[in-house]
């Protein structure tokens, strides 16, 4: 096992540590609680310490106290700013869930160029729409608006919140209707999706890596390829799961510095270039 294998493992332990509530049926609401992960993991998961950031901003765009969150858009910031979307490739829990799924044996579908190009735009669409407009503006008469991406697209909370809680209380159990069904659907075509094509979730869905995604050629932990070594032999965009031209675009911001490409370059011309560098 690798050590990104086992930095993804710790982190989802981590993030997830609140092993007695699975037994007591509940969710964790101490202190830790309002402190955000950095990657994304459902608040209502019953082993959840801390909140996700995306929940945590759709909760206080759509409060009536609050139109914005300093803390919160300042904490995702920061981890921009240091990490990029190494979150996303190391320390995000439904990265690693997707990683998994896609080890399964099954023909693997390598999406077309320019498919892919178009819909790679799709989560900042979902960013900028169900993350931060329609809690800003669409809300009750009490001013308060509904998660809206959690609520409605997000298979991360059934996952990790949904179907444990469902499971584990009866009184739930009689209370699911279409939305958990919806939901359920959203997860089941993601699970199937995952062992087809590598993370289509991180790659077309989830606002947090396009928000990460927006500070990759920016942040202090990036990669850097030696024009001097490099010979456009294209190993390293042989390897990439994501199909990025790493020998030409080492931060493109849909890298999730997973460091495939560092590993296999022939020439040793990509290196990771690190905060304290």
């Amino acid at each position: 096992m690798d050590k990104r294998r086992i930095t993804q493992i710790l982190a989802a332990l981590i993030s997830n540590s609140n092993i007695k509530g699975f037994f007591q049926s509940n969710i964790y609401k101490g202190n830790l609680k309002k402190i955000c992960v950095p990657g994304l993991n459902c608040y209502s998961c019953p082993g959840a310490m801390g909140s996700c950031p995306i929940g945590s901003m759709q909760a206080v765009i759509g409060s009536f106290k609050y139109k914005f969150s300093l803390y919160i858009t300042g904490f995702i910031t920061l981890m921009g700013v240091i990490f990029g979307r190494f979150i996303c490739g190391w320390l995000c829990p439904f990265g690693l869930f997707q990683d998994l799924l896609n080890k399964i044996p099954s023909p693997k579908i390598k999406v077309n160029s320019k498919v892919n190009n178009v819909l790679k735009y799709l989560k900042y669409i979902i960013l900028l729409i169900f993350v931060i407009l329609l809690p800003m503006f669409l809300t009750d008469e009490f001013g308060m608006s509904p998660p809206y991406f959690c609520q409605y697209i997000c298979p991360v909370g059934t996952l990790e919140g949904g179907i444990p809680l469902v499971l584990m209380n009866e009184s739930l159990r009689g209370a699911i209707g279409f939305l958990f069904a919806w939901k359920m659907t959203i997860l089941i075509v993601t699970i199937i999706v995952s062992i087809l094509i590598y993370r289509p979730f991180c790659r077309y869905i989830c606002p947090l890596g396009a928000f990460y995604g927006l500070f990759n050629k920016i942040s202090f932990l990036k990669y850097k390829v030696d024009k001097n070594k490099c010979t456009s032999c294209k190993v390293c965009l042989k390897k990439c799961k994501l199909d990025l031209e790493v020998y030409k675009n080492p931060n493109s911001i849909e890298c999730i510095r997973c460091g495939e490409c560092i590993k296999v370059c022939p020439a040793e011309a990509i290196k990771q270039i690190k905060p304290i560098e």
